[in-house]
């Protein structure tokens, strides 16, 4: 059986909304997807669309956490599962363990979501305005991208599914370079329908996403994904097209952007990549040590790994420097923020524009508490730049380490710490997804 056949059915309102009552007596919190899809009411919507933006979260622990082991930014040390020090560190992946199936499921499922609303959408009775279900379309297509995109950066050239509308009858996989193209026009039509989509919203959007709340403004996000995958696609005029319609501000707070939200309420979820400082092998993450070796001196950015009050050893790693970019279990985790774009500029110009590159560089290097940039304008001195600053800007968000490496040929540069240690270039897909 297929692995997107054993999904389960869309988990709508299961984190944002608790015993709540919609249009026509409806209760999501034991979903009938057959209502969703077949006529969503106005009152389904809303909870629906807030179930998507929870269900997002699921496993984004699990996920960045193996990303980021495989990129040795830190190490994940469990001491019930010595998966996170072996496998992920000895590059010898299993096809039906956790780090695999559940990101894969995970993402799949807010996909599932997605098309069930859609469907919906389609075949609603209600009272929806073309312009309201254009600003729907848009939103749910631009999310859908980025579900898609955070698969393809674990399975890379394993390729993706983008067509699984028919969970009994799934389109073939699609291969890494087809899938970005793909991801690009699902984010370009999507684009298109917010463009359409008046002034508002017919729903409301949760915390993480301030500053994107209406149709024209969560465009701004839509072309911040699409920017992002035009640079791995290596096409830098895309990428500076996009970020010019971007929320990109080369003047403004390097941490504006989108987030993932959590909270201590009802069932909602608590930030899975918090640790507290100087834990214990029981659950900890220790930041590689040459995060702190290879860093310049006074670069403010090491206060995302502080010292321990003592090192902690295991599985013949030791380290001194905990993981805290996230200082406590509620802290929002960013999906998409200023600070990346403002890399992502530097990095489309820096062939072209070598000026413009290196003044994107000093902005982040400056919030850092770092001098101007010094050294070389030559693309090879501009790219080992962008690298540093990318690997220290976004640390411990997202496994960008490990996807950066990749994408310019260099996971041969990732350190291997002890012997039998290798690095890993995907994961395997699941073995239950027959291909």
């Amino acid at each position: 059986m297929k692995m997107l056949n054993k999904i389960l059915t869309i988990t709508i309102a299961l984190f944002l909304f608790i015993s709540c009552e919609v249009e026509d007596g409806e209760n999501l919190n034991g979903a009938d997807t057959t209502s969703i899809s077949s006529d969503i009411s106005r009152g389904e919507l809303g909870d629906a669309i807030g179930g998507v933006f929870s269900d997002m979260r699921q496993r984004l622990g699990t996920q960045v956490d193996a990303m980021s082991v495989v990129g040795r930014e830190y190490w994940r040390i469990a001491s019930s599962d010595p998966r996170w020090t072996g496998d992920l560190l000895t590059g010898v992946l299993d096809d039906n363990t956790f780090y695999t199936t559940t990101p894969y499921a995970g993402r799949y499922a807010t996909v599932k979501d997605i098309n069930l609303i859609l469907d919906g959408l389609d075949n609603t009775t209600a009272d929806f305005s073309e312009v309201e279900k254009a600003a729907t379309r848009g939103l749910l297509n631009t999310i859908k991208a980025h579900e898609f995109l955070m698969v393809l950066n674990m399975q890379f050239e394993n390729g993706i599914r983008t067509d699984v509308s028919d969970s009994d009858n799934l389109g073939g996989f699609n291969a890494y370079d087809e899938s970005l193209a793909i991801l690009i026009d699902i984010l370009n039509s999507a684009a298109e329908d917010l463009d359409s989509g008046g002034e508002a919203f017919p729903f409301p959007i949760p915390a993480g996403f301030e500053g994107f709340g209406t149709p024209s403004t969560f465009n701004g996000f839509n072309k911040a994904l699409a920017a992002r995958i035009a640079a791995y696609q290596g096409d830098y005029p895309e990428v500076l097209s996009y970020l010019g319609d971007s929320f990109l501000d080369l003047e403004g707070d390097l941490a504006i952007g989108a987030y993932f939200t959590f909270s201590l309420t009802g069932a909602d979820l608590a930030n899975p990549l918090f640790f507290a400082q100087n834990s214990t092998v029981a659950n900890v993450r220790i930041a590689h040590p040459t995060f702190i070796s290879e860093a310049e001196a006074d670069d403010d950015r090491l206060e995302k790994a502080p010292i321990r009050n003592e090192p902690l050893s295991n599985a013949g790693l030791t380290g001194a420097y905990d993981v805290f970019v996230y200082k406590s279990n509620i802290d929002p985790v960013g999906i998409i923020r200023n600070e990346e774009l403002v890399l992502l500029n530097a990095e489309a110009n820096h062939i072209t524009n070598p000026s413009e590159a290196i003044n994107s560089i000093n902005i982040v290097r400056n919030a850092a508490g770092l001098p101007d940039y010094s050294g070389g304008s030559a693309p090879s001195d501009l790219v080992e730049e962008i690298l540093q600053q990318r690997r220290y800007s976004l640390f411990a968000e997202g496994g960008h380490r490990w996807i950066d490496l990749r994408r310019f040929g260099r996971l041969d540069e990732l350190p291997l710490d002890r012997t039998g240690d290798n690095t890993v270039t995907q994961f395997p897909t699941p073995q239950n997804e027959n291909r």
